[in-house]
């Protein structure tokens, strides 16, 4: 949808896409000597002149912020989604993610 500097922000039909393309680009990175990351939440956006806007987007920030090289971060939110998957995920405990109220879990993507 755009790009955020050294990033960007991509929108998916399902959580499951979202998780396989962050998983491949982080993948795609790493196989030319960069270190990529990403952090993938689920939630209700809007787009407005080509631009997105919503708490979901705030979210989704957040959980990149947290993720280390070479790591896919995924939101309680795309945890739930991806019930029933073979996508295997381990928690990186609970954070307060600012503008986000209480404390929220936070998953790594396994490979």
């Amino acid at each position: 949808l755009k790009t955020t500097g050294d990033g960007f922000l991509a929108a998916f039909d399902s959580a499951l896409r979202a998780v396989r393309c962050a998983q491949a680009m982080v993948q795609a990175a790493r196989a030319v000597g960069l270190e990529g990351r990403a952090g993938c939440h689920t939630g209700e956006v809007e787009i407005v002149q080509g631009d997105v806007f919503g708490v979901a987007v705030h979210a989704a920030a957040r959980v990149l912020s947290l993720a280390g090289d070479s790591e896919v971060l995924a939101s309680w939110t795309t945890r739930d989604l991806l019930a029933g998957s073979n996508v295997r995920l381990e928690s990186r405990g609970h954070h307060t993610l600012k503008g986000l109220d209480g404390e929220r879990e936070v998953f790594r993507v396994l490979g």
